[in-house]
């Protein structure tokens, strides 16, 4: 197990919260025109990384805790749609999101290397491993952040 995976993945809420620094909620609220940069607001990208980042952590905990636990998949288009994305307070979402990565990487840190070859069945993807798992929230929110910086240059407000 390379042990900087579990750094990247505690260090993942200063990368989002730098990701958004300096747009105000307007900005937030811009529906992307151009298809390349994706359809969602980053309003919706950061609360969808909060959902994701939550959800993530429980079915590791999942994989840690009990032998072969089920994973049970979501449709994040669902979730987007029908949890008022627009109207959460994406500062909180990114406070919640940087809390829960950094309590967690407390447990991640304390597990033998052997532990990260535990896994669980997800529903639609088969079998998962641990380490799989904290590679992909890493992947995750650095495939995010490219789309965040993407809209953020649409709209003239890069990062400097």
């Amino acid at each position: 197990m390379n042990r900087d995976l579990i750094e990247q993945y505690a260090q993942g809420g200063e990368k989002l919260s730098m990701a958004i620094r300096g747009l105000t909620r307007e900005d937030m609220l811009v529906v992307p025109t151009d298809p390349k940069i994706g359809k969602w607001t980053i309003q919706q990208i950061v609360i969808h990384l909060m959902d994701a980042d939550l959800i993530w952590a429980a079915r590791m905990k999942c994989i840690i805790a009990e032998d072969n636990p089920t994973i049970v998949g979501y449709d994040e288009s669902k979730f987007a749609a029908g949890l008022f994305y627009d109207l959460q307070d994406a500062q909180v979402a990114v406070q919640i999101f940087d809390l829960n990565r950094k309590q967690f990487a407390t447990v991640l840190r304390k597990l033998p290397d052997s532990a990260f070859t535990r896994f669980g069945q997800h529903n639609e993807t088969g079998r998962i491993t641990l380490e799989y798992s904290v590679q992909t929230m890493v992947n995750h929110l650095d495939h995010h952040v490219k789309f965040i910086h993407a809209k953020r240059a649409k709209m003239g407000k890069e990062m400097w």
